[in-house]
């Protein structure tokens, strides 16, 4: 679902996935839980929270949903929502390199809170990093 740059390595496979190393369901859904919390509460967040509406449930259902077909368990938002289209979906907000910036600090913390560390912590941090700064649809 991500663009993957075809330098990046990893120990995944369809028999280790990333969604099994995390922990499975209840994982995925405490890491969104927390960049949510985190995103919610952390002025230092507030650009990226501007961009959300109040109640953040639908927000944090869908992170949820495409964050567990990413990592290799169910294709819910799939199921539920249709072909995901990050960048077309995300056309309407401005995101530049603060919005990038606030959102990767925002996971940071969360997988920090998670204690996500490791191999798969090095797999998410560059995934990450590489689909949030493809998100971007302008230049500051």
């Amino acid at each position: 679902m991500f663009p993957s740059p075809r330098h990046m390595t990893h120990p995944f496979g369809p028999d280790n996935t990333p969604y099994d190393a995390i922990g499975g369901d209840a994982e995925v859904r405490g890491l969104v839980d927390t960049f949510y919390d985190h995103m919610d509460r952390d002025p230092a967040f507030r650009t990226i929270r501007d961009l959300h509406p109040d109640d953040l449930s639908e927000s944090r259902d869908k992170l949820y949903e495409f964050l567990c077909g990413w990592l290799g368990g169910p294709n819910l938002y799939i199921q539920r929502r249709g072909h995901p289209r990050l960048r077309g979906r995300h056309m309407p907000f401005p995101i530049g390199e603060t919005e990038r910036d606030q959102w990767l600090a925002c996971m940071r913390r969360a997988m920090d809170d998670r204690n996500i560390t490791g191999d798969l912590r090095a797999f998410l941090e560059q995934r990450f990093a590489h689909v949030a700064d493809f998100m971007r649809n302008r230049e500051a």
